[in-house]
Parts: C-alpha cells; structure tokens; sequence
C-alpha cells in the first residue's frame, strides 16, 4: 500500500492504463497523465448505492473549486465504465459529475490504495490527496457506512497547497486560506 510521502510512480499502478467514463466519453487514462497537478482520488463502494451518489453529488458541486487549485479529482469503484455510464445515463445527480469516473473492477487500483474489500469486491470510502510532484500527501479511509464531507477535502487540499508553497509553515487545526499558519519552533518561543 502507498504510503504518506511516497511517489505514486514508486507504485506499479501508476502507469496501469485505466478506463474511465466523463462527459459522455469512454476513455482511457493513467495516473501518471497527472504528473504536474494535483490529484484527489475518491474510491467509493459501488455505483447505484445510497451514500455515494450524495458524496459524488457534493465533489461534482466543489468541482470547480478544486479546478481553481490546478487539482483533478477521479472518482473510483470497482464498477465497469459500462456500469459508470449507465448510473450517469439514469441518475439526475450522477449527470452533474464533469470528474473522471474511474472503472477498476480488478480492485487493482483499490488494492494499490489499500482500500479493497476483498470479501466484498468493493472499495472501502477512501480519500487520497496527491501533489503536483506525485507524492501522496494526505489520505483518509472510512467504514462504508459514513459518507465523507468534500468541502473538508477541499480544505485539506488547501493546505496541502498551502504548505507546500511555504517553506516552515505548517496548518494549525481547522486552518482555512488566510488564517493564521504556525511557524515551528518560532511560535513556541515565549510560550514555554
């Protein structure tokens, strides 16, 4: 399993061409396409379900917003693109998704990302935040019964990005662009 700091080209799935289903089309694509931006993967259970399409539907409302930061995000399930189409096709709220739907129904993907069932053959809900130079930088992964907030991922990306772009600051709990970061070692002088 992909580990935080780790490159994603470090793992063998980087370069394991993947189908996935946007904007009408079927297409193909691999991880390391995204090499130069940031990416957020979102793995889910199973399409036609009832906590993913309102996590889906919430991703595809930030969409724009995490364009903005130079990030893709690329929803994953174990679905086929063929099943991916058919719940856009039928699903008000699966059409509002512009994001690539990506199919691993070999759980290869999900297996790399260590959010496979095995028992099951699904994913288990699973939130990976990757920088522009390929190194996973956050991730979260949750029983299948909680669904995930995707504004708080948009904040996580935030900062990411944000410390990233700033050497020797670090995001104190609940930072938010434009509030207060932390310099270590500064910040403690005095108060100690």
């Amino acid at each position: 399993m992909i580990k935080i700091n780790q490159k994603i080209s470090d793992i063998e799935i980087a370069n394991f061409e993947l189908e996935a289903f946007q904007n009408e089309e079927i297409k193909k694509l691999k991880l390391s396409d995204y090499k130069g931006q940031w990416l957020v993967l979102i793995f889910y259970p199973a399409d036609f379900t009832f906590i993913c399409p309102t996590e889906l539907e919430e991703a595809a409302n930030y969409y724009e917003e995490f364009k903005k930061l130079g990030a893709e995000i690329l929803s994953v399930s174990t679905d086929t693109v063929f099943v991916h189409k058919a719940w856009h096709d039928h699903s008000p709220t699966i059409k509002k998704i512009k994001f690539p739907m990506v199919a691993d129904p070999t759980g290869k993907l999900c297996r790399e990302f260590g959010t496979y069932i095995e028992q099951e053959g699904v994913s288990l809900r699973g939130s990976f935040i990757i920088d522009h130079e390929s190194v996973l930088k956050a991730y979260e992964i949750h029983d299948n019964s909680i669904g995930r907030n995707a504004k708080e991922l948009l904040r996580k990306l935030q900062a990411a990005i944000f410390v990233k772009e700033h050497k020797g600051e670090v995001c104190p709990a609940s930072w938010e662009p434009g509030k207060k970061t932390l310099k270590p070692g500064l910040d403690l002088i005095g108060k100690i």
